[in-house]
């Protein structure tokens, strides 16, 4: 503000009167304020607050939601297909696994989860925080099943084994030809197809037969990949036990080079039921000469097709088989087979066989005999083939006697016939596998270890 300039005063009385006062400065006008922007104003004051409330609901939210949960104990809960958020939440509290579902809505909401839930079968362990459960639930973390099919199948017994669990959904299209699946364990959620499943062993099946196929030896006297699932198939139902499968390869593999038949049990009853896999009765002896395309007793070379879905380790027995000159095998009475080069070797280990499993019935012990030949009453030595004579002197005759072998399957080989009085007769057939009377259900014996033979009697 400017000062005016000072007067000086004309006389004493002049200086002594006083000065009038400025005059007051202008008053200021006032802007008018704008309606809109006390309104923004307020709506930024709200929002301020509602920030402010929502950082602090959120930071209660987040600590409640990774605090430990009611749940006592571990448990499986399934959640419906088609369940949306609040029915999700609803269920929980309903199960007990939360205590406000409210929380558990915001908590997905917020986390961005809410659009990630998935249906199916969970477990959550117990004390598990509201936070583990939506992540359980967003990832889809369900619980897996899983279901074995045992190698030596057909392709009808396991799709009813499939049909049989009732964690599986749907049913199959289409039995799978035989050999045509690969036995494995499958792990599943609940709900899962069957279909699916044997989607899933058929291309398994392909996949390894391709790798196998292609490591063959140059010599081996198959042609095709599917001879090579046929041939394994054999293998499978003649042996369980894994350190024989080869060599029991490489007597098929001999047989098939000396163009022998390969005088196969299992091949029998396939004949006579196909994929049921069972007779579920004695084989009758009438049976064993029986012409079917599938009778190895009968027919030449490998039957047209597999007799059961063979397993992986199958395959590779029959490309890696063992590079022997064995001709026979025969059960030895410790769970696996002891073989033979010669029809006398044979004969010898057959003797050992007839001489256990006549004490065995001694103990007049029950037998179950479904798919299997009773036993004659006394030894039997007898192994000529047709043409008695001759053949009893040539391994190569295929004059090869049949008996069971471990687990659900038999061990290879012929009925031999013998020739007297003239004429030919089938000799007696054994088959006691899986009975009281099985010989490897009894761990005394082992015929490759001659302190562990029974004498033989004359």
């Amino acid at each position: 503000m400017n000062t005016p300039p000072r007067v000086a005063p004309k006389s004493p009385s002049e200086a002594l009167k006083p000065v009038a006062p400025p005059a007051p400065p202008p008053k200021a006008r006032r802007r008018r304020r704008s309606p809109f922007i006390g309104m923004l104003s307020g709506l930024f004051t709200a929002a301020l607050v509602l920030a402010g409330l929502f950082g602090a609901g959120i930071a209660m939210v987040g600590s409640q939601s990774k605090a430990p949960g009611p749940l006592a104990s571990d448990r499986v809960l399934i959640i419906p297909k088609e369940s949306g958020l609040t029915e999700i939440a609803d269920l929980l509290q309903r199960e007990g696994l939360i205590e406000h579902p409210w929380a558990f809505r915001v908590s997905a909401l917020v986390s961005g989860n809410w659009t990630k839930l998935k249906a199916g079968e969970y477990l959550f362990k117990a004390r598990a925080s509201q936070q583990d459960i939506l992540e359980i639930i967003a990832a889809g973390k369900a619980v897996e099943h899983s279901v074995t099919v045992p190698e030596g199948l057909t392709s009808e017994q396991i799709i009813a084994r499939l049909r049989e669990n009732e964690l599986l959904s749907g049913d199959v299209i289409e039995v799978p030809r035989e050999g045509e699946i690969l036995p494995d364990t499958f792990k599943f959620p609940r709900g899962f197809t069957r279909q699916a499943i044997v989607d899933r062993m058929k291309r398994d099946q392909r996949r390894i037969l391709n790798e196998v196929w292609a490591r063959r030896p140059a010599d081996l006297p198959i042609k095709t990949p599917q001879e090579l699932v046929i041939l394994a198939s054999i293998v499978e139902k003649e042996t369980g036990r894994a350190d024989e499968r080869p060599r029991v390869a490489g007597v098929f593999i001999n047989r098939l080079n000396r163009k022998m038949k390969l005088q196969s049990d299992p091949t029998i009853v396939y004949g006579l039921v196909g994929g049921k896999g069972t007779l579920g009765r004695p084989i009758q002896r009438n049976e064993i000469t029986q012409a079917t395309p599938y009778n190895t007793y009968v027919i030449d070379g490998l039957p047209p097709g597999p007799i059961a879905n063979p397993g992986r380790a199958a395959l590779e027995a029959v490309v890696n088989h063992s590079r022997t000159k064995d001709l026979f095998f025969v059960a030895d009475g410790s769970g696996g087979h002891a073989f033979a080069e010669t029809l006398e070797q044979h004969n010898r280990n057959v003797g050992r066989w007839r001489q256990f499993e006549t004490q065995r019935r001694e103990t007049n012990k029950p037998s179950d005999t479904v798919d299997k030949v009773e036993p004659p009453p006394a030894p039997d030595t007898r192994s000529e083939a047709p043409g008695a004579t001759r053949a009893a002197a040539d391994p190569a005759s295929g004059a090869v006697e049949t008996y069971p072998g471990p687990g659900n399957r038999r061990a290879a080989g012929a009925t031999a016939q013998a020739d007297a009085a003239g004429g030919t007769r089938a000799r007696a057939f054994d088959s006691s596998e899986g009975t009281p009377r099985d010989p490897l259900l009894n761990r005394t014996y082992d015929l490759n270890s001659p302190k562990q033979v029974p004498a033989l009697r004359p």
